[in-house]
């Protein structure tokens, strides 16, 4: 081997060597999480009698499942005038949570009973007793808090740092994804929405929305919406931001709380 190729050889291992140096200190390098403040864009009506649990539209029209033992419900919303249009209450024994739409079914979750109600929701804007008839009933073993889909799978959150990717026919986990912001877990993650490629959620007791990659985990921005809801505004029942919903046909995003006289029209 003359002198010119060996060389080249050690130039080739040396850069090599710093490629793969660079790419495993890539990958332990902490991606800290983008901030933004909300931006309000417009505001609606919202009944302050809704412990707001999952938001989601399906064909144009807001729906919304509500929770409390005793006051579950599940219903369609004219998200203009905040007028209820559809309302099916549940057993006291239920404490409903996130809902969302998947094909023409709608799945809603329940918070300690393990049990997921699905039921048909066909593809009509105005939806009766007859077209809203519970076709099964899924169980998982741990509680059951927020709940979307990316089309293919239904995503569920659990209050951990985990969401659990599921089958929608057998409801089994296919993967766990470990959520962590700012190089440690993120614990509360409640009301999902999947919006355009990306995972939202609400951050239990908090005042801050995360959009979350759903193939690293990793928090990618903080949507801080403090003060959003006016104190003048705030009753001694009002409780946390709870509720993402996206309406794909214009791009909108809406968001509000559990028992908020507001629904706010949002961007970042």
């Amino acid at each position: 081997m003359n002198r010119e190729i060996k060389f080249l050889n050690i130039c080739l291992v040396l850069l090599l060597q710093f490629l793969c140096s660079s790419l495993v200190f890539a990958q332990n390098e902490t991606l800290i999480a983008k901030r933004s403040k909300v931006k309000v864009l417009a505001e609606y009506p919202h009944s302050r009698l809704s412990y707001t649990q999952g938001l989601f539209f399906h064909n144009g029209v807001m729906y919304e499942s509500c929770g409390q033992y005793g006051h579950s419900n599940f219903k369609i919303v004219d998200y203009k005038t905040g007028k209820v249009l559809r309302q099916w209450n549940f057993k006291r024994k239920y404490f409903l949570e996130g809902a969302c739409a998947f094909g023409d079914n709608v799945y809603i979750l329940t918070w300690q009973e393990k049990m997921c109600f699905v039921y048909s929701l066909p593809p009509v804007k105005r939806v009766t007793d007859n077209d809203f008839k519970q076709i099964g009933v899924a169980t998982y073993k741990t509680e059951g808090w927020g709940i979307t889909t990316d089309g293919k799978e239904l995503i569920m959150s659990d209050g951990s740092y985990n969401l659990y990717f599921l089958d929608p026919q057998s409801f089994y986990p296919r993967r766990t994804l470990r959520v962590t912001i700012d190089g440690k877990p993120l614990y509360y993650i409640n009301e999902l929405e999947y919006i355009e490629g990306k995972i939202w959620a609400n951050v239990y007791t908090s005042d801050y929305i995360v959009i979350i990659d759903p193939q690293s985990g990793v928090v990618e921005r903080i949507i801080n919406c403090e003060g959003i809801l006016p104190d003048n505004l705030k009753s001694s029942g009002t409780d946390v931001l709870n509720g993402i919903a996206y309406n794909p046909e214009d791009g909108s995003i809406y968001i509000t709380g559990k028992y908020w006289p507001r629904l706010y029209k949002i961007s970042y």
